[in-house]
């Protein structure tokens, strides 16, 4: 859906109302949204809470798990939804499913007598919360794509960042509100997000490109030094915060820093809005415009040329071209990318999903725990905007292929695994640092291959098709792999010292021994994944060498 403004009339009444309807507060919204959208990141801090309370052993806690990264991961019908819905409704959507999944959990946690669920409730309600994470994706980061689409490695990178930076954004605010009582976390991530949501999903809009500002990178910039001035921040007071005892007013204090660096966009945001007003106006004043017929005519014909799904299913067009969704999803390019998105984001996500029960194993305390999952985000949101932006830049200046860009950070992942296989405690901030970098790279890389190789049409499906890959894998490490060799070392360390596991205990393994095969195995996986990465590559260089955004300036 695109929002239908009168130009001329946007030109020559400009006010506060036009700087709310704007691209750029479209950005500026989408960025708030997305920043508190990340509560499946924080699955590693709350996980240990849920294993304890509801007496689950490794293997039932690594399902629920798979669960919340299926619902992470699988936004088809986000997708679909927003091919016929304003990205409002998309928005609506998740934070009504963020709330009641997640509001169910911190029940069933607390020991709610009205909820006493059974594992696949459990499942049930973690996989419609994480859900709601790909409506917010969908809404928000899909309408900025195609509000800026000269610049989608950009904008995918910047927002992604805010995404990878939710994590931390979120414990920071959750310390504010209720210091360091841990069972009121899932509590936080229940209402906050929806709550942001709902106050702004109403300037989350499409709207057609008239024409591309030449310093659009050059702002794209500005909000990016922002986002670094914060990530910096939360960087800061993480590490102090695990040195040293904050009280409550410290907790709050630090917050408000936050929020503050978290509003600071809006400066850039009306700063811009104001001049576009201007220029507008001064150029609607000299020109002519088209016709009402005139105008209708042009939009008829345009969308005259729209393509049937069903249309040509083996016969796609040129890459670049807009497919349709089957089209796409039969193609050779996106079973690549599928099965590379499969054995790379599957692993980094596993290790990432496990941090509390690595950290545990090798003998860390809570607070380091809390201080790795806080890391592990920050590095996600570098991974995410200096593959954004440093891909956007290879690819313009030097015809560098994103795929390849892709290739090498899926070779980088593997050397994360390994160094966790080593088992090494004073590498293990390495080893997250690492993993966390390549986790974040991964989502602007494969999103922006994906909109490059096959249009912006159904981008919307197409983005949350490929983000599916990536729970198959983590099902397999996740579940299959690692659950099922931590809970038989468990189980071997407990026969060892001559005890016997009674019903409703936890299984809990100490020493290196917990991980080291799965994580072997993960990085063997891996490098099969960068191997077919490359394959990828050599398909699609003499694509990556042509100007894939031509079309986009003769459309403006």
């Amino acid at each position: 859906m695109t929002a239908d403004f009168s130009l001329r009339n946007w030109g020559k009444n400009f006010g506060p109302n036009n700087i709310l309807n704007g691209r750029w507060f479209t950005v500026f919204a989408s960025i708030l949204i997305l920043s508190v959208s990340g509560g499946t990141y924080l699955f590693g801090l709350y996980s240990q809470h849920v294993k304890s309370s509801l007496g689950y052993d490794q293997t039932t806690l690594n399902l629920l798990s798979f669960f919340k990264d299926v619902g992470a991961n699988v936004g088809i019908i986000a997708g679909l939804i927003n091919e016929v819905c304003p990205p409002w409704v998309v928005l609506l959507i998740g934070s009504v499913m963020n709330f009641s999944g997640y509001i169910y959990l911190w029940l069933a946690v607390n020991g709610d007598e009205l909820v006493k669920p059974q594992v696949w409730q459990m499942c049930l309600c973690l996989m419609i919360g994480a859900n709601s994470q790909t409506f917010t994706n969908t809404g928000a980061l899909v309408t900025c794509v195609k509000n800026f689409p000269e610049s989608r490695g950009i904008v995918i990178g910047l927002l992604k960042g805010f995404v990878g930076l939710s994590g931390a954004i979120i414990t920071q605010l959750f310390h504010a509100f209720y210091g360091n009582d841990g069972k009121y976390l899932v509590l936080l991530i229940a209402w906050l997000p929806p709550f942001v949501c709902c106050i702004l999903l109403k300037y989350v809009r499409v709207m057609k490109v008239i024409n591309r500002q030449e310093n659009e990178v050059k702002i794209f910039y500005q909000l990016l030094y922002i986002s670094l001035g914060l990530a910096g921040f939360l960087l800061m007071i993480t590490i102090l915060q695990n040195r040293i005892a904050f009280s409550l007013v410290e907790y709050r204090l630090s917050s408000c820093i936050v929020l503050l660096l978290l509003f600071a966009p809006i400066i850039i945001v009306t700063r811009e809005e104001l001049k576009l007003g201007k220029s507008r106006k001064q150029i609607l004043d000299e020109s002519v415009p088209l016709k009402g017929t005139e105008q209708v005519k042009l939009l008829s014909r345009n969308q005259a040329k729209g393509v049937s799904w069903f249309k040509n299913v083996f016969k796609p067009p040129e890459r670049g071209e807009d497919y349709t969704i089957l089209q796409a999803l039969l193609s050779v390019d996106m079973l690549i990318l599928f099965i590379t998105t499969i054995f790379g984001a599957g692993g980094t996500l596993t290790a990432i999903d496990n941090i509390g029960q690595i950290g545990k194993a090798l003998g860390y305390p809570n607070t380091s725990i809390a201080t790795f999952t806080s890391l592990v985000s920050i590095w996600g949101y570098l991974g995410r905007v200096v593959s954004g932006f440093a891909s956007e830049i290879f690819l313009t200046k030097y015809k560098v292929p994103r795929p390849l860009m892709l290739t090498l950070v899926l070779l980088l992942s593997c050397f994360g695994h390994i160094l966790i296989a080593m088992g090494v405690p004073s590498v293990l901030e390495v080893a997250l640092a690492i993993l966390g970098f390549c986790f974040g790279a991964m989502a602007p890389l494969i999103f922006s291959i994906i909109s490059e190789l096959f249009g912006l049409k159904h981008y919307a499906t197409l983005l949350n098709f490929g983000g599916a890959a990536s729970p198959i894998g983590a099902y397999v490490f996740n579940v299959r792999l690692v659950g099922h060799f931590y809970d038989k070392e468990a189980l071997k360390q407990m026969a060892t010292l001559g005890l016997l596991r009674k019903p409703g205990d936890h299984l809990t393994c100490i020493g290196t021994d917990c991980y080291r095969l799965s994580f072997l195995i993960i990085a063997a996986a891996s490098f099969v994944g960068c191997i077919v990465s490359y394959i990828l590559v050599l398909r699609t260089r003499k694509f990556y060498r042509g100007d894939i955004y031509k079309k986009f300036r003769e459309q403006a």
